[in-house]
């Protein structure tokens, strides 16, 4: 057993988010096995993630606050504190707060065997943000 360090909040970075993000890692790479990785996610009014997909998939878990997803082609998906969604491998897809709520979620995925963990594309336009 091991106690982690606790790690800094970090911004994300404007390739990445719309608006203000930060994160904080909560599981990091492991040595081989695992690949299990985990962020807690703060989200200001209106923040949003760029499109991007997974390679293995990732899990979304609101702990608080109102926030949005949506995947490519899809509808737009209220989240709310409880809510738990998942999004397949490869599922271009977008997630972020609502325009006037906070929204914190964990996000967690796998890393590949090999390969990158995560395929950036890009940022979510107003156009879209506001079609929810």
């Amino acid at each position: 057993m091991q106690l982690e360090p606790r790690q800094p909040s970090t911004k994300g970075p404007a390739n990445m988010f719309t608006g203000d993000v930060w994160f904080e890692v909560l599981a990091a790479p492991r040595p081989s096995p695992s690949r299990m990785r985990v962020n807690w996610v703060h989200f200001a009014p209106g923040a949003r993630t760029a499109w991007h997909s997974h390679a293995v998939g990732q899990t979304l878990h609101v702990t608080e606050g109102y926030g949005l997803i949506q995947s490519y082609g899809g509808l737009v998906v209220h989240m709310r504190p409880g809510d738990t969604v998942y999004t397949p491998p490869g599922e271009w897809h977008w997630h972020g707060a609502g325009p006037d709520s906070f929204m914190t979620h964990l996000a967690m995925w796998e890393a590949p065997p090999v390969g990158p963990e995560a395929e950036w594309g890009e940022q979510v336009t107003d156009v879209e943000y506001s079609a929810r």
